[in-house]
C-alpha cells in the first residue's frame, strides 16, 4: 500500500507507541504501509532502512583503558601514596619510594581491569542478533541479513527460527514460541493472529512475536513493526545502558574511611612539620620527618590487604559453585537485606511434573520429581495404581520424548505426561511404534486440544480409539460420559470435575483433561478423513495437575534467609495464582500481586505496600527494574536473581545481580554473581560467606586502625617532646611492619574460623558504615593503649633514641609495635567475643611467622642495616613482652565489660514485653 492510513486505526499504548497487538491484521498492514501479499518494494525498504537504521542492538563504546587508569590514579589514597613516593625520592629514601611505587601501580592496574568489565552486558546482548531472515520483497521470498529488516517487512517463520524483529502475526498454523528469555514465562506460548485488548500485558500478547525469542512449533508470517533499539530487546539494551554500576557498600565505606584518614594523616604531618620548623630543623630533616609520619599514618597496605581478603572470599565462593565478577561483590553479599528471586529454575527445578490426578471421582497423587521415571501414582490408601489404559491415553496423543537420563525433546508439559506414563508402566516411544496414528488433529490455540486416532488395547482387545488431550474447559464441553475407576461409562459429572479443576488451580497447578471416543471399525475411513468432526460425545478419562516443583533445598534456604533477617520476594513471569501457590509452599511472606496491578500502583502506594507483598506474577522487565530501585530507595541492599534477558536490567541495577549458570550470556555479563548450579540455596550460602568476609574485614580494620592511631600518637608525642628529633620510628621500619608483619596477620584473620551464629543475626546497616562512633571509640581506646606501652622504651629505654643512627630504645619501640600488631590480630579478630578462646589453631599458625620475622630483623646484619635496628638483650625482650601484657588486659577487659552489659540488656529485655522488638531494631541499626 502506498498511502498512509488514517490515524484512527492506531491504538494508544502508553510508552510503547502503537498497540500493534490490538489491531486486526489488515489494519496493522495499513498502519505499517505494507502490502499483505507482496510486502515492501526494494526501493521503499532501502528508504526505510536509511530512515530508521539497521535492525541491530547498539552498545555504547567501551571505556578507554587509559582514561580509567587516570581516574584510578586520581583517587585520594593513590594521590597520598604518590606524594609519599615523590618526597621519599627527594630525600634519598629510594627503597621506600620503590615499595610505595609498586603499591600504587598494583592499585591502578587492579582498579582499571575491574572497570573495563562494565560494558560487557550490552555488548553480549548485541551479539544475540539472528543472522538471516526469510522476507517477502516485491512479491517474492528472499533471504536477507536480519540487520536489513525494516518496519513493514513481511517475514516467514517456522519451528527452530529465532524471531528477527518484533512482529504482528498475520497468519499462523500451530504456532508456539518460547519467550522465557523476554517474559520469564517457562512454557511455550501459543500464538495466533487474533487481536488482543489494548491493555494486554507483554507476556499475554499472543498476536505478537518478539525479537530473539524462538519458534518451537508451527509456522507463521509476521509483519515487522519494530526493529533495532525500538524492539522489546532493544528497550532492555537501553535500560542496561542507563543502569550505572554503582560502588559496593564496602567501597563507599572505605572511600569515607580514606578521606577521614587523609585528614588525620596530613593534619598530623602538618602539625609535626610546624613544630619542627619552629624548632629550626632543616628542610631535609622536615621532609624526612614528614615522610615517616605519612607512612605511619596512611594505611598504605589497606587496599592490598582488603583485596586479599576479598580474593579469599571469592575462591571460597567458587568452591561453592558461585562465581563473582568483582572482588568487591564478595562483601556486598554479606550486606544483603532483600532478595528478589526468579522462580523457574532458581526456586523450582524447571522440570514440569504431574502432582495429582482425578479419574471417575477419585483422587490420586503422583510421587517422584522432575523428569525422573522413579515414582508411582497412588490411590487413597497409598496403594500403587495399575492403569495401563490411562498410561496409553496420555502417552499416545503426545509428541515429546524423555530419555531415561531425563533429557527432554519437545514441550515441557508433554514431557511431564510422558514421565507419568512411564510411572504407569508405559514406554511412550514403544507405544507410539506399536499403536501408530491413523489420523490426528494437531494442537491449535484456536481450539486448544490435540486428538489422535489409533488402535489400542482396551479390556484385552484392540479397539479403534480417538484420544483427546487439551484445555479442561474445552474438553469437558465435548464430553457426554466419563470413565469410572472400574472402567464403566457413566454420565459425566461436570460439577465435580469443575470443582476439582478449581481446587487444582487454586494450588497453582496447571491442568489438562484427557478424553476418548471409542469408534467402530466400520467408521475408520470417515474418522480418518475428518477427525475434527468426531471430537465430540467424548468419554472423560481424567484430569491431571502439573507443577514445576520446588527444589528440595529451596524451602530450607528461604527459612535460613528469614532467620538472618533477609526478606525474600519471588518475581516471575508466571501467572500470579501459580506464583502465589509456590510462594505459600516456600513459606514466603503474605501478599501476591500481578504485573497489571503493579503497573497501576504509583511509586508511593507500592512503597507503602511492599512490606506486605512477597510474590509478583506476570511482571515485565520494567516492573523488575522498578521493584529493585524502590527497595534500594528504602535503604535495602538488594540481590536480584534471574536467568533470562528480561532479568538483565534489574540484575545490573541490583546491589548483587545474580545470574544462573544455565542462563543467557547477557544476564551473566550483567550480573555480579553467577550460580553455576542454578540453585537458590547457593545464593543463601554466598550471603553467609559474604557476612563472614565482612566480619574478617572489620576485624582487620579494627587491628589495622589501632596500629595506625598508635603510630600517629607516637609521632605526635615524639615531635612534641623532642624524642629522637620527632622520628619515633624510621620510615623503613614502618613499611616493613606494614607489609611483612601485617601480611601474616591478615592471612591469620582470613583463616580464622567463622564467627558463631553468622546467619542468626539481622543484616548489618550499611548506612552505619565502618566508621561509626562505636568503632572509632574502639580504635582510639586500643590504639591509645599500644601508643602508651610503645612510648615507654622511647622515654625510659636503655639509651637515647636518635633519628640518625640505630638505638636500642627505638628498636624496643619497633619490637613492641611489631609484636603488638601480632597480638592485635589475635585479640581483635572478634568483638566483643574474646580473642583468646578456641578455636585459635587456624590463626595462631600464621602468627608464628611475623614473630620470627621481628626477631630476625633485630639480629640479622643486613636487616639491621636496612631497618636501623640493633640486637636486644634477653632482659630487653622480656621488658617488651611485659609491656604487651598491658595490651592484653586492656583489650580483653574492655570486651569482657561489654559482654556483661549485653547480657544485662538481654536479661532486662526478657522481662519486658516490648523490649525484644526494640533490641532487634537496635541490632539492625548497629
Amino acid at each position: 500500500m502506498d498511502t498512509q492510513p488514517e490515524a484512527s486505526h492506531a491504538q494508544p499504548a502508553d510508552e510503547e507507541g502503537t498497540a500493534w497487538w490490538s489491531l486486526p491484521p489488515e489494519e496493522a498492514l495499513a498502519e505499517a504501509r505494507s502490502d499483505g501479499s507482496r510486502g515492501l518494494a526494494a526501493p521503499e525498504a532501502a528508504s526505510r532502512l536509511a530512515d530508521v537504521g539497521p535492525n541491530a542492538l547498539v552498545s555504547a563504546p567501551p571505556p578507554n583503558a587509559w582514561r580509567i587508569a587516570l581516574i584510578q590514579t586520581t583517587q585520594l589514597m593513590t594521590l597520598m601514596l604518590i606524594a609519599v613516593a615523590i618526597v621519599s625520592l627527594l630525600i634519598g629514601q629510594v627503597s621506600t619510594a620503590i615499595v610505595v611505587g609498586i603499591l600504587v601501580l598494583y592499585n591502578v592496574v587492579s582498579g582499571t581491569r575491574q572497570e573495563l568489565k562494565a560494558r560487557r552486558s550490552v555488548d553480549a546482548l548485541a551479539k544475540l542478533q539472528t543472522p538471516q531472515a526469510r522476507v517477502v520483497r516485491d512479491g517474492s521470498i528472499r533471504q536477507v541479513d536480519a540487520t536489513e529488516l525494516v518496519p513493514g517487512d513481511l517475514v516467514d517463520l517456522e519451528a527452530g527460527d529465532l524471531v528477527p524483529a518484533d512482529g504482528r502475526i498475520l497468519r499462523a498454523a500451530n504456532l508456539e514460541t518460547q519467550e522465557s528469555a523476554l517474559t520469564g514465562e517457562s512454557l511455550p506460548i501459543a500464538k495466533s493472529p487474533t487481536p488482543n485488548d489494548t491493555g494486554t500485558a507483554l507476556a499475554d500478547r499472543t498476536s505478537m512475536v518478539f525479537q530473539n525469542t524462538s519458534v518451537t512449533r508451527g509456522t507463521a508470517r509476521m509483519l515487522v513493526v519494530e526493529t533495532g533499539m525500538r524492539t522489546q530487546m532493544g528497550r532492555i539494551a537501553s535500560m542496561l545502558t542507563e543502569v550505572g554500576s554503582g560502588k559496593s557498600p564496602l567501597q563507599r565505606e572505605l572511600d569515607g574511611l580514606t578521606k577521614v584518614l587523609g585528614i588525620i594523616a596530613w593534619g598530623a604531618v602538618l602539625v609535626i612539620i610546624v613544630i619542627g620548623a619552629v624548632r629550626g630543623q632543616s628542610v631535609t630533616e622536615l621532609l624526612f620527618l614528614g615522610t615517616a609520619v605519612a607512612i605511619s599514618a596512611i594505611p598504605t597496605g589497606l587496599p592490598v590487604f582488603v583485596q586479599s581478603l576479598l580474593s579469599w572470599g571469592a575462591s571460597k565462593l567458587a568452591d561453592q559453585r558461585a562465581i563473582v565478577a568483582s572482588l568487591n561483590d564478595v562483601e556486598t553479599l554479606g550486606a544483603t537485606s532483600a532478595i528478589c528471586s526468579d522462580k523457574t529454575g532458581t526456586l523450582t527445578m524447571n522440570e514440569m511434573t504431574v502432582r495429582t490426578a482425578w479419574m471417575g471421582g477419585d483422587h490420586f497423587r503422583v510421587t517422584g520429581e522432575g523428569y525422573s521415571f522413579d515414582g508411582r501414582m497412588l490411590g487413597a490408601t497409598d496403594e500403587p495404581v495399575e492403569a495401563a489404559t490411562l498410561g496409553l491415553a496420555i502417552s499416545l496423543p503426545n509428541d515429546a520424548t524423555v530419555s531415561a537420563a531425563g533429557e527432554v525433546v519437545g514441550d515441557p508439559t508433554e514431557a511431564a505426561l510422558i514421565v507419568l506414563g512411564a510411572k504407569l508402566g508405559i514406554d511412550a516411544d514403544a507405544a507410539r511404534r506399536d499403536y501408530p496414528r491413523l489420523a490426528e488433529v494437531p494442537f491449535d490455540s484456536d481450539y486448544k486440544f490435540m486428538a489422535t486416532l489409533q488402535r489400542m488395547p482396551v479390556r484385552g482387545e484392540l479397539r479403534l480409539v480417538l484420544l483427546v488431550k487439551g484445555a479442561p474447559d474445552v474438553v469437558l464441553g465435548r464430553c457426554a460420559t466419563m470413565l469410572t475407576t472400574e472402567r464403566e461409562l457413566v454420565p459425566v459429572d461436570v460439577d465435580a470435575a469443575t470443582a476439582e479443576l478449581e481446587d487444582m488451580s487454586a494450588t497453582g497447578l496447571r491442568t489438562l483433561a484427557f478424553a476418548a471416543r471409542f469408534v467402530d471399525d466400520a467408521d475408520e475411513g470417515r474418522v480418518a478423513a475428518d477427525p475434527m468432526s468426531w471430537v465430540q460425545e467424548l468419554a472423560l478419562i481424567g484430569l491431571v495437575g502439573i507443577v514445576d516443583p520446588l527444589r528440595p533445598e529451596a524451602k530450607v534456604a528461604v527459612e535460613v534467609a528469614a532467620s538472618a533477617g533477609i526478606e525474600v520476594r519471588m518475581i516471575t513471569g508466571d501467572h500470579a495464582v501459580t506464583a502465589g501457590a509456590i510462594g505459600r509452599e516456600l513459606g514466603l511472606g503474605a501478599g501476591a500481586v500481578s504485573g497489571a496491578d503493579l503497573k497501576a500502583m504509583s511509586d508511593e502506594e507500592l512503597t507503602r505496600r511492599l512490606p506486605d507483598l512477597h510474590v509478583f506474577g506476570r511482571v515485565t522487565p520494567d516492573d523488575k527494574l522498578r521493584l529493585v530501585r524502590l527497595l534500594q530507595a528504602q535503604g535495602e541492599i538488594v540481590a536480584m536473581t534471574g536467568d533470562a534477558v528480561n532479568d538483565a536490567a534489574a540484575i545490573k541495577q541490583a546491589d548483587v545481580g545474580v545470574a544462573m549458570g544455565s542462563g543467557s550470556e547477557v544476564t551473566k555479563q550483567a550480573a555480579k554473581l553467577v550460580l553455576t548450579d542454578d540453585n537458590f540455596s547457593t545464593l543463601v550460602h554466598a550471603v553467609e560467606l559474604g557476612r563472614i568476609v565482612y566480619a574478617k574485614i572489620t576485624a582487620y580494620l579494627r587491628f589495622q586502625m589501632t596500629q595506625l592511631i598508635s603510630l600517629i600518637l607516637l609521632f605526635l608525642a615524639a615531635s612534641a617532646f623532642q624524642i629522637a628529633d620527632g622520628v619515633a620510628l624510621f620510615p623503613t621500619q614502618v613499611l616493613f611492619l606494614n607489609f611483612f608483619v601485617t601480611l601474616f596477620a591478615v592471612l591469620g584473620i582470613a583463616a580464622d574460623a567463622a564467627p558463631p551464629a553468622t546467619m542468626q543475626e539481622p543484616p548489618r546497616n550499611p548506612k552505619l558504615g565502618i566508621v561509626n562512633p562505636h568503632s572509632v571509640a574502639e580504635w582510639l581506646g586500643y590504639g591509645a593503649v599500644i601508643f602508651l606501652v610503645t612510648l615507654v622504651p622511647l622515654v625510659l629505654g636503655p639509651d637515647v633514641p636518635s633519628a640518625t643512627e640505630p638505638t636500642a630504645s627505638m628498636t624496643m619501640a619497633y619490637v613492641v609495635v611489631g609484636l603488638g600488631t601480632v597480638l592485635s590480630a589475635l585479640l581483635m579478630r572478634r568483638s566483643p567475643e574474646s580473642g583468646l578462646v578456641p578455636p585459635i589453631a587456624a590463626i595462631s599458625k600464621f602468627l608464628v611467622w611475623p614473630v620470627v620475622i621481628i626477631v630476625l630483623s633485630t639480629e640479622l646484619g643486613f636487616l639491621q642495616r636496612l631497618l636501623g635496628t640493633v640486637s636486644l638483650t634477653g632482659w630487653q625482650w622480656l621488658e617488651c613482652i611485659v609491656l604487651l601484657l598491658f595490651v592484653v588486659v586492656a583489650v580483653e577487659g574492655d570486651k569482657w565489660i561489654r559482654r556483661l552489659r549485653a547480657t544485662e540488656r538481654e536479661r532486662l529485655a526478657a522481662g519486658d514485653v516490648g523490649a525484644p522488638a526494640e533490641v532487634s531494631a537496635d541490632r539492625r541499626r548497629g
